[in-house]
């Protein structure tokens, strides 16, 4: 049990869509930083991941210190479940524990959009804006500064 008082109290704290941060990569894919663990309090993140046909996505990696879950929302993820890639429709749902190697991505000719919930919440769109600021300035990462840039974000690859 996380709350002990036996009344409830006044905490809620709504977020207007107007102040959704987001984010686009050079592929045109848009991320909508719904939820981040500043706004919950570290307890999760929700992200919303909007990819314009063929825009690729994460190769298979893993997370030592949070789980993710992807729920597709619309058109046809490719999802990595440390096995097998699967094409994940519309109600879909991939659950990855820590440690768990995933990946996803759009190699589709239709747009796709789905959710991407973490937990606990880790500071995950400073990755994301790290990802596009390298991709958009056309620097090119040497695989050792690849690597210390995923490891400072707990992302490492499978």
């Amino acid at each position: 049990m996380t709350y002990s008082k036996d009344i409830g109290e006044v905490s809620a704290a709504f977020h207007p869509v107007s102040k959704v941060r987001s984010l686009t990569s050079k592929a045109g894919t848009v991320m909508r930083f719904v939820a981040p663990g500043s706004a919950t309090e570290g307890r999760y993140g929700l992200f919303e991941w909007n990819m314009p046909a063929q825009a690729g996505g994460a190769s298979p990696h893993f997370h030592k210190t949070f789980s993710e879950a992807f729920y597709v929302v619309s058109g046809t993820v490719g999802l990595y479940d440390g096995d097998s890639w699967v094409d994940a429709t519309p109600g879909d749902f991939l659950y990855v524990p820590e440690g768990g190697v995933h990946g996803f991505r759009n190699d589709k000719d239709e747009p796709a959009k789905m959710l991407i919930l973490f937990s606990p919440g880790a500071p995950r769109e400073k990755y994301f804006e790290e990802l596009v600021e390298v991709s958009l300035s056309g620097r090119t990462l040497s695989e050792e500064e690849w690597r210390e840039l995923w490891a400072r974000h707990d992302q490492f690859p499978a």
